[in-house]
């Protein structure tokens, strides 16, 4: 069993700036290995969709392109945290934001295509006011 717990969300302006983070745990007696790391994100009445993945190496990164040049995807590998580092952020990027960890050997575009996701985090609210 591994949890996921995001942090950082709430209420900011826009052109502002969040990061967000999020810490995996692996129960001590699962062999779970963390993989690829990333986070989607879902608006009200929107399907959920990827915005940003990491490999387990920090070699391969994804944005979306709606928030390519504004966010970044990060980890801390010896943490097992992800974090998205949000700036100049819009209005349309109010969502719930998810946190999603593949296991170890996952390619990065099964975590992007959801297919490979092993675990999702609770959620976490952000809301950019105009």
């Amino acid at each position: 069993q591994v949890q996921l717990v995001e942090t950082g969300g709430g209420l900011v302006q826009a052109g502002g700036s969040l990061r967000l983070s999020c810490v995996a745990s692996v129960a001590s007696e699962d062999t779970f290995s963390i993989g690829p790391l990333g986070w989607f994100r879902q608006a009200p009445g929107k399907e959920r969709v990827p915005v940003a993945v990491i490999s387990r190496d920090s070699a391969g990164t994804f944005l979306s392109d709606s928030v390519r040049g504004r966010f970044a995807i990060s980890r801390d590998s010896t943490e097992n945290t992800v974090y998205l580092q949000m700036d100049s952020l819009k209005p349309e990027d109010t969502a719930i934001y998810y946190c999603v960890v593949g296991r170890t050997g996952t390619d990065v575009h099964g975590i992007w295509s959801r297919w490979k996701v092993d675990y999702w985090g609770q959620g976490t609210q952000v809301t950019v006011s105009s």
